[in-house]
């Protein structure tokens, strides 16, 4: 007798429904609110990481991201999460980030790896173990300390990372390979202390093997992107190896399925009870407009958001002024299921009033008589967040958009 093991067929999807789900994991679908400080932890726990940036022409890309999935989000939240709950600590995920405390172990490998950031960086090491070595001394003799207690050395040349004294890059160094640790930030400045000091009683430390590390990573992704190619993987929480070997093994199990998405040629990827729930449960986009950092986790994989979306999206704050097409911090406006524009806001504090100083909005995917209330509520919501009283647009913003939303 002849058995004929028949492999499963790739479920085909629309776009509409992988960017509906997608919504739906980053929190930013209808009846999805978190609320509260347990709500904040509850993003960065769903999302995986939340980006750290220094950028503060409006609030900084962490609290934007935190405050468009919680209205009530506040910033002594992160502190409290950070230095009290002890529930997130600080690493490099896709980038610096605050990423759940229960994910600790599986970054062990990363910070226990021999450090190649760039042959500088190596050098570096290697010529200032003296220096590394007297700052560890330091911090295990007198607790908790920042860079700003230390001493620069004079007449310093600069070298890649100029404004970094020597006492602030082997802080960084030691951060990186684990054995200090971000114990909480004063004034967004990092305050170092030994990791064992700070880290949790009872947290579970145990290497794990390189085939667990991987295939929670995918796990970790796929939690947080609903469907993803492996480079969407690879690229959401950084990974540089690759991951072909652990997703196929991870299709073998039944952890995730195949699924294809209409339109796009790259092999997609679902857990496997996602899948289940796919074609059952409702999902309804928000009737909120959502103004995303820059750094959003929807849209920081910018090959994928021009795929599942079609918008082609570059923050400019790294063009040249000149270049500039849309504005040194513009912002993706979601709406529904769709990125419909683009809004360019600068918090002028000193006299409280939010500016709109750029706005680009796609016409043809917008119902005004719907969207125009929506908008403006986020925009009043972000002015107050900001402590502003006053919205003020720029006499270059085109009469016709204005006139459609005001």
């Amino acid at each position: 007798m002849n058995i004929y093991i028949l492999k499963s067929v790739p479920l085909k999807i629309t776009r509409k429904q992988a960017r509906e789900l997608f919504l739906k994991k980053q929190l930013l679908a209808d009846n999805i609110t978190p609320i509260g400080k347990p709500g904040t932890y509850k993003i960065i726990d769903q999302l995986g990481y939340v980006q750290i940036d220094t950028i503060s022409v409006i609030e900084r890309s962490h609290h934007l991201v935190l405050f468009t999935r919680n209205p009530e989000y506040k910033h002594n939240h992160l502190h409290e999460l950070q230095a009290k709950d002890k529930k997130i600590f600080e690493y490099w995920a896709h980038a610096a980030s605050f990423v759940p405390m229960k994910d600790y172990r599986y970054y062990l490998p990363r910070m226990k790896q021999k450090h190649v950031y760039g042959s500088w960086i190596s050098n570096w090491i290697k010529e200032n173990r003296k220096v590394l070595k007297i700052v560890r001394s330091r911090i295990e003799k007198d607790g908790e300390l920042s860079a700003s207690d230390f001493s620069d050395e004079p007449n310093r040349k600069r070298g890649p990372w100029g404004d970094w004294k020597p006492a602030k890059m082997a802080l960084e160094i030691l951060f990186w390979q684990g054995i200090l640790i971000v114990k909480e930030r004063r004034s967004f400045q990092r305050v170092y202390d030994l990791t064992e000091r700070v880290l949790p009683k009872g947290l579970d430390l145990s290497m794990p093997s390189d085939k667990e590390e991987k295939e929670f990573f995918v796990k970790r992704a796929l939690k947080a992107l609903g469907v993803a190619s492996e480079y969407d993987m690879r690229n959401y929480i950084s990974i540089k190896k690759n991951l072909t070997p652990y997703i196929k093994s991870m299709l073998k199990t039944g952890e995730i399925e195949p699924v294809e998405i209409e339109g796009l040629k790259n092999p997609y990827y679902i857990l496997s009870k996602d899948l289940v729930k796919l074609n059952k449960d409702k999902i309804n986009p928000s009737n909120q407009v959502h103004f995303l950092s820059p750094f959003d986790n929807l849209i920081i994989i910018r090959n994928r958001t021009k795929a599942l979306f079609g918008f082609d999206y570059t923050l400019e704050c790294y063009v040249p002024k000149h270049k500039r097409k849309y504005g040194y911090f513009s912002l993706p406006v979601l709406w529904h299921s769709e990125l419909v524009g683009l809004i360019d806001l600068k918090a002028d504090r000193v006299n409280q009033t939010l500016l709109v100083q750029n706005l680009h909005l796609h016409k043809h995917k917008i119902d005004y008589k719907k969207f125009r209330p929506a908008f403006n509520k986020t925009l009043d919501n972000i002015a107050q967040f900001h402590k502003c009283l006053k919205i003020q647009f720029n006499n270059n913003i085109s009469h016709k958009i204005i006139k459609y939303l005001l």
